[in-house]
């Protein structure tokens, strides 16, 4: 054979086993709904579709904001409501950013010490359970104040598919079928009389929420008055003292939600924009992203070894500090210049080494001179004009204080966990607060709540956040860099297992079945306290990313009942 014949030959094979290999299957990455114009990504179908509908009738992201919040209410009452609080953090499609402060307040006869028995110990469940447990409510203000500065569309308009929804019912699915399921008993031992949820629910029933939309109607015939001043007040406020709460008229009347500066840092070529405190929230996700920066995670790989002990001890440190710094701004001062420093940060680590784990005993709060429930929920919208809310709310713990206004229709919340009963001794999800997060008659307590948006090169990227207590700031971080580090579309980053580290106590917890027990056992191996929790789930992310033709993709977490709606 000739030289010629030969090398064509061999050029042929090589083209045929190139062509075999690009042709080779990779793995798909999920892909969530991809829509041109706007977004809702809720953690129930029927909040979704009713945000939707709003903005389909020319409402705005802030219309839709209240639509969404109080649709949740009805669908998803152990963590949507109306007796709870939440924030939001918006930008506007002109690039203006801001942040409202609905969170829950401490009643004005609240004290210190009133979850302390005489000889100055915690009394066990009196911040969880029943009327003591409950912060003065924020939400309905805070719906109506961002409605007031932004909104387009009537409140009648606005609230009238959700009474309908109330009205009409909802659909149990399996997963809730199981939390009300578990819940029966403490329902019972809470509240006086039998309620709505302790009915024997099973998964494809209806729930009609009839009572809780009697409430809706005089809110949306006398607007915000209504809950604080007007009839749903008075009722309140006799129902909580009846069973031994002490709200009062006056707590109602004199509550205000409080427009905020966000938290705005940089992190690489992204803008991370997140809720200033009470949320620590954005403080501490900036301490954590200007931590990792320095290192090349892309080059470490997802979820890798050397990833993992970065992100971890990174995450233990700005928790130290969270503990310890951070509370109410119009109650204690906060140092956040210095926290959120590239060099704060880069002090922090330098007892971090990739040989072994740095332990939380040798890791105080820095020398610079904070607690909540799993069970919050979030969402996520854009709408059509290119304005953007991220908004997490709760009631902190499953159906919050377990109280349930049959009168009313809906539960209250046990905020008044998220304060510091005693500093120094862990609240119901194992945070430890300090001197900052004490009880103080009308102080918002502490809270991990980040609604967090992301512009990048200046334009709209990302809007996200999730529920999950403690673990809401570690789990909006990972599905940032998810997207940012490691290339994912939206909902493959939502699917990702995740992993969370808090200070104290001094361990790792891992999803179950996410991770290798080869990167589990090297971790083990150098000296980190691996924890897998089959019961934890490590929040529920809601959110929209912009792709490069300015359509918009929705990723709603695998782990509950979320959707992603959008036209």
């Amino acid at each position: 054979m000739c030289p010629l014949l030969k090398y064509i030959n061999f050029s042929f094979a090589i083209l045929i086993i190139g062509l075999l290999s690009s042709c080779a299957p990779t793995k798909d990455k999920a892909i969530g709904v991809i829509v041109e114009n706007a977004m809702v990504v809720t953690a129930r179908e029927e909040a979704s579709n009713i945000g939707i509908e709003i903005l389909k009738n020319g409402g705005n992201a802030w219309d839709a904001m209240m639509a969404t919040e109080l649709a949740l209410a009805v669908s998803y009452p152990n963590a949507g409501n109306i007796g709870g609080g939440g924030f939001m953090v918006y930008r506007t499609n002109e690039g203006e950013i801001g942040a409202l402060d609905y969170r829950e307040k401490a009643p004005k006869k609240a004290y210190r010490d009133m979850y302390l028995d005489s000889s100055g110990n915690v009394i066990p469940n009196k911040s969880i359970n029943g009327a003591m447990a409950v912060g003065v409510p924020g939400t309905i203000a805070g719906i109506f104040e961002a409605h007031r500065k932004f909104g387009k569309l009537s409140v009648k308009e606005i609230i009238q598919p959700v009474i309908d929804l109330a009205n009409r019912g909802v659909v149990v699915t399996e997963k809730e079928a199981e939390r009300i399921a578990k819940y029966q008993e403490i329902f019972g031992k809470i509240n006086k009389d039998s309620i709505l949820l302790q009915n024997n629910w099973k998964a494809g029933d209806t729930i009609k929420y009839k009572a809780l939309a009697k409430t809706l109607v005089r809110i949306q015939k006398n607007g915000e008055d209504e809950f604080y001043k007007g009839e749903t007040a008075k009722i309140l406020t006799k129902f909580i003292q009846d069973n031994g709460g002490i709200i009062n008229h006056e707590d109602l009347s004199s509550y205000k939600p409080v427009w905020r500066k966000p938290v705005s840092f940089n992190y690489d070529n992204l803008r991370i924009i997140s809720m200033s405190p009470p949320s620590s929230g954005g403080i501490t996700l900036a301490q954590i992203f200007n931590t990792i920066e320095p290192y090349d995670l892309q080059k470490y790989g997802h979820n890798s070894v050397k990833a993992i002990q970065v992100i971890t001890e990174a995450e233990r440190r700005a928790y130290a500090d969270r503990n310890f710094f951070l509370g109410d701004p119009d109650f204690v001062s906060i140092p956040t210049k210095q926290m959120m420093s590239k060099d704060y940060a880069k002090n922090r680590m330098q007892n971090f080494s990739f040989k072994k784990a740095t332990p939380s005993s040798e890791v105080a709060h820095g020398v610079i001179e904070i607690i909540e429930s799993t069970e919050t929920t979030h969402y996520s919208i854009v709408d059509q004009y290119g304005n953007a809310v991220a908004v997490t709310t709760t009631l902190n713990g499953n159906y919050g204080s377990k109280l349930y206004s049959n009168e009313l229709g809906f539960f209250l919340n046990n905020e008044m966990d998220d304060f510091s009963s005693k500093p120094g001794v862990p609240n119901m999800f194992g945070l430890i607060g300090a001197k900052a997060n004490e009880i103080q008659p009308e102080k918002r307590m502490l809270s991990s709540m980040s609604p967090t948006i992301v512009e990048k090169d200046g334009k709209l990227f990302m809007v996200v956040g999730t529920p999950g207590g403690s673990t809401i700031i570690t789990s909006v971080l990972q599905t940032i860099l998810n997207v940012h580090e490691y290339g994912m579309p939206m909902q493959e980053a939502i699917n990702q297992p995740r992993f969370h580290h808090q200070w104290l106590p001094d361990e790792v917890i891992f999803e179950p079945n996410g991770f290798s027990s080869k990167i589990l056992d090297t971790l083990k191996g150098k000296g980190y306290n691996v924890k897998e929790q089959e019961t934890l789930i490590l929040g529920k992310v809601e959110g929209i990313l912009v792709l490069p033709d300015g359509r918009l993709e929705g990723g709603a977490d695998r782990r509950g009942d979320d959707k992603a709606v959008g036209f």
